[in-house]
């Protein structure tokens, strides 16, 4: 078990940085005129995370919440520093949190996680990058 998360925390870690990069790069692209590009600043050292905290169906909610409470899943997360940028509910799954974190923070997210979230929630980590404005623009040049 403790391999698996050492190689998991390593590929969190990896699509991180790539996805630090590939917002970086992106970033550097021009948008075209009338597009709402927001993508993330060249050099900012942040990149965007979306985390799936899937409800423990053997749970009711009322016992999940109380278990976050117990465990201080409010106070804890997100961490300070670390902005949300959209917390939506998906019906059948649980919660989906995109965090617009700074790359020093990412262990404090992941441990903020691990210690107040896991038994209410399992989770998966995915790096994300905002494509909105580089789709818009792909399909303005394909009309």
């Amino acid at each position: 078990m403790l391999e698996c998360r050492k190689w998991l925390g390593a590929r969190v870690i990896a699509g991180a940085l790539l996805a630090v990069s590939s917002a970086a790069a992106f970033a550097q692209t021009a948008p075209t005129a009338g597009t709402n590009a927001n993508p993330t600043p060249v050099g900012d050292g942040t990149f965007l995370l979306t985390i799936f905290l899937k409800h423990d169906e053997s749970k009711t909610l009322p016992k999940i919440n109380e278990q976050l409470k117990e465990q201080g899943f409010y106070k804890a997360f997100p961490p300070p520093g670390v902005q949300v940028v959209s917390w939506y509910v998906m019906m059948g799954i649980g919660q989906v949190v995109t965090l617009r974190v700074p790359a020093d923070k990412l262990r404090e997210v992941n441990r903020a996680i691990e210690n107040t979230a896991w038994g209410g929630y399992r989770t998966e980590f995915y790096p994300t990058y905002d494509y909105k404005a580089a789709a818009e623009q792909m399909r303005e040049q394909n009309k």
